[in-house]
């Protein structure tokens, strides 16, 4: 039985993002420059694609919220597809609180593997849920902007947005 995803355009303040679902969840928020690749995958592995038809309006209303500063926390169910390494990754990526960040260091050691920040940054880069799964929070041990595959300037921008809305919502 064929897999469809569904997929809307949303238009952030940041730029185009690409929102796709399954029938568990979301499986991607991925800037629309990285799509074709994506595409390419999923045919490959026999993923059918549609056009949302509204399936996406909850994701989106979550990310129009956020981009206010208002929502903390996203109530989105997840289908996170990877390696168990990669989903343990990201599933620390979404215990780093709203407005707070993390280094690669600090969640390779949190997975027991201190010396895995390679590995991890690897699995980091990796995440499909931009945004929502917050691979933006995770910084360089020195606490400079490093590794964001939407650009560090969007990764700049979230962690701003953060810090201007911590006290609220």
């Amino acid at each position: 039985m064929t897999e469809t995803f569904y997929l809307s355009r949303y238009e952030s303040p940041l730029g185009t993002y690409v929102i796709g679902s399954s029938s568990r969840g979301l499986v991607c928020v991925e800037n629309e420059s990285h799509m074709p690749s994506m595409m390419a995958r999923w045919r490959r592995e026999g993923i059918e694609t549609k056009d949302a038809a509204g399936q996406n309006d909850g994701v989106i209303a979550e990310l129009e919220v956020y981009f206010t500063g208002a929502l903390h926390d996203f109530t989105i169910p997840l289908d996170l597809r990877g390696t168990d390494f990669q989903r343990k990754v990201w599933e620390l990526l979404l215990a780093i609180p709203y407005g707070h960040t993390r280094s690669y260091g600090q969640i390779a050691s949190a997975l027991g593997r201190p010396k895995a920040s390679r590995a991890v940054g690897q699995a980091i880069g990796t995440n499909p849920v931009a945004i929502i799964v917050p691979c933006h929070r995770v910084i360089g041990v020195s606490g400079g902007l490093v590794g964001y595959g939407g650009g560090l300037h969007r990764k700049q921008a979230l962690l701003e947005l953060e810090a201007r809305n911590l006290g609220e919502g």
